[in-house]
């Protein structure tokens, strides 16, 4: 059996759960959520606590019982705590600002870059280079945090762009054979 899809989910107080055949509901004091079920996985509501059962013992559903698992345990703590993601901005010149739904940042080009922020994500300049990233959707708040890194990945020489916030990077020697400078 699934180690992961065979614990069962705490719904803290506060959280309302809506089973239905093909998905879940979540309500809580952050907002809203819907997880889907794949084909195969029953959800049912037992003492408090939310519980996935399989019909078949195939690879696939085995799969299936621990995804839904997994993405109904972060809906329920979406909706309770949120998700956030820190990311630092490293390197002379470069900064952020946050302006009605925009973010504004300058990474070493010709130009600020102009990202939209889309809607149930909240970004905020916590410093001119210290971004946090908060949602109540986990997948949501990694994508935008990632397509954010992605404006200005790290130099491995340099170590200049967008890491997240205690991010390690290997630092590369300069070429062999190169003079002056």
């Amino acid at each position: 059996m699934s180690r992961v899809g065979k614990k069962p989910i705490a719904i803290p107080a506060g959280v309302t759960v809506t089973v239905h055949p093909d998905r879940i509901d979540f309500e809580g004091p952050k907002g809203k959520l819907t997880t889907p079920l794949q084909p195969g996985i029953t959800a049912a509501l037992d003492d408090g606590n939310l519980v996935l059962s399989r019909s078949e013992d195939t690879k696939p559903g085995r799969a299936n019982h621990g995804l839904g698992r997994a993405l109904a345990h972060n809906a329920v703590v979406g909706v309770t705590e949120g998700y956030m993601k820190q990311l630092e901005i490293v390197g002379v010149g470069y900064k952020a600002k946050v302006d009605k739904g925009k973010l504004e940042i300058n990474l070493g080009y010709s130009r600020p870059i102009l990202y939209q922020i889309p809607p149930g994500i909240e970004v905020i300049a916590v410093k001119p280079t210290q971004l946090t990233v908060r949602g109540i959707d986990r997948q949501k708040v990694g994508q935008v945090a990632d397509d954010i890194k992605s404006l200005r990945i790290p130099d491995p020489y340099k170590q200049k762009g967008v890491r997240y916030l205690g991010e390690r990077l290997i630092k590369k020697e300069r070429k062999a054979g190169v003079t002056g400078a």
